[in-house]
């Protein structure tokens, strides 16, 4: 498709789509406890409603009424196995988290996703899955999907050490946990976002978090409740971009989560002397704000180390917020992105530097030489939304030629509405 270019004075209020993390954890914890839990805000992207299905397969009674999703859960015992494979679509929460949870069934249930899924790394989930008693494959004695769950009902607790920081490695073996005999523990390489502890506590669960460390106890029953899911703050990350570096541009997000494992972001903005105002609203289970950013003067910075966990999904979007700060911004440590949809670090560097960007991508992140000019050209989103949505708002830059994005369907997994919305910026 072809994409918006060369736009100037962004300015009005956008209503962000729900958070992913939590819509996707929301169903499941409903699926999981006792009782009925309601949920609103839910993000009914393609991701979200594939988690939905998921469970519905499983023998979960889901209603949605177009405002409000009600989960009738009947607890662990209460998923039944399903008539055929599950797919997950282009969700990787989807099928890493859910294998914790069929961990503990008493049945074999097989998994499968799109061709992206067929590429994403498993063994991460399925070694430690394993070693809780469970029987976990890839397919063709591979690490990769289809998957092949073979639960039971007497998994053994587990002292991990995670060998990399992802929650949802870490999320897949607290639902196995959740279902084990005896104490886990889990000890996280840097700590990441953090929903699935903050709603294992919500749904009536005991948890304990010390720095890295978490301990959980099994087995436990939740308890169903009502959710209310912020907006998503990795969606709100585009606007953040767009109105920091689109000329004369004042941007305002209303309902955004700042749960402070995902707000890295704003702590990137903040050091590179973006012009950034947060109001906190919200409530205590899920922290909300509303932010307000302005066309600023950028400065490139390092990224690396702790804060990369807080704001992964995030960095396509600052590599292009990079492009437009005086000097240079390198990322580090940031390896995950090779295990993304696609390989985030290649796929950020080919995409951006056809339209003219100057930066190198190394083994685990990016060097980007700004402040550069940007032009037109053939661009691919490989598939991945958030690179769709990045080259989208790069091209809003661009005042020589026209930008011409492939793979533009791909935007639909985490924001339906994602070109509506930009359109009711423009002046």
């Amino acid at each position: 498709m072809k994409l918006a270019v060369n736009q100037m004075g962004l300015k009005g209020e956008i209503n962000i789509p729900s958070d992913k993390s939590i819509s996707h954890r929301s169903i499941m914890f409903g699926a999981i406890a006792n009782g009925t839990t309601t949920i609103k805000n839910f993000l009914r992207g393609d991701d979200c409603l594939s988690t939905l299905k998921a469970f519905q397969d499983l023998g979960v009674k889901i209603e949605d009424d177009g405002d409000i999703i009600t989960v009738h859960g009947t607890g662990f015992s209460g998923l039944k196995a399903a008539e055929n494979a599950i797919n997950v679509g282009n969700s990787g929460t989807t099928i890493r988290l859910i294998t914790g949870i069929l961990a503990g069934t008493t049945f074999t249930t097989e998994l499968f996703g799109d061709s992206s899924i067929a590429k994403r790394p498993m063994n991460r989930v399925l070694l430690p899955i394993n070693q809780m008693g469970a029987e976990c494959s890839g397919h063709d004695d591979t690490e990769f999907p289809p998957l092949t769950i073979k639960g039971t009902n007497h998994l053994q607790p587990i002292r991990y050490e995670m060998p990399v920081a992802s929650a949802q490695v870490k999320s897949a073996i607290l639902f196995a946990a959740l279902q084990a005999n005896g104490e886990s523990v889990i000890i996280e390489k840097e700590k990441t976002r953090d929903h699935t502890e903050d709603m294992i506590r919500q749904f009536g669960g005991e948890i304990t978090v010390s720095g890295k460390e978490i301990r959980i106890n099994g087995p436990q029953q939740l308890s169903g409740q009502a959710v209310n899911v912020p907006g998503d703050i990795s969606s709100a990350a585009f606007f953040l971009v767009a109105g920091l570096i689109i000329e004369n541009s004042r941007i305002v997000l209303n309902n955004v989560g700042l749960n402070p494992t995902r707000t890295g972001i704003l702590d990137v903005i903040e050091q590179m002397g973006g012009n950034l105002t947060i109001e906190e609203t919200g409530d205590k289970e899920n922290k909300a704000g509303k932010l307000t950013v302005e066309t600023s003067a950028l400065h490139g910075i390092e990224i690396s180390g702790e804060i990369i966990p807080r704001l992964i999904d995030e960095l396509p979007i600052i590599a292009l917020l990079a492009t437009q700060a005086q000097g240079t911004t390198v990322i580090r440590n940031a390896e995950e992105l090779k295990v993304k949809e696609t390989n985030r670090i290649d796929a950020v560097a080919t995409e951006l530097n056809k339209m003219g960007a100057s930066i190198e991508p190394t083994e685990d992140g990016l060097i980007i030489h700004g402040k550069t000019t940007l032009h037109g050209a053939t661009v691919t989103s490989y598939g991945d939304h958030r690179i769709g949505m990045m080259l989208q708002i790069a091209a809003l830059l661009v005042k020589d030629g026209s930008v011409e994005l492939e793979k533009s369907e791909a935007i639909s997994v985490s924001y339906p509405t994602f070109f509506e919305d930009l359109s009711k910026l423009y002046q």
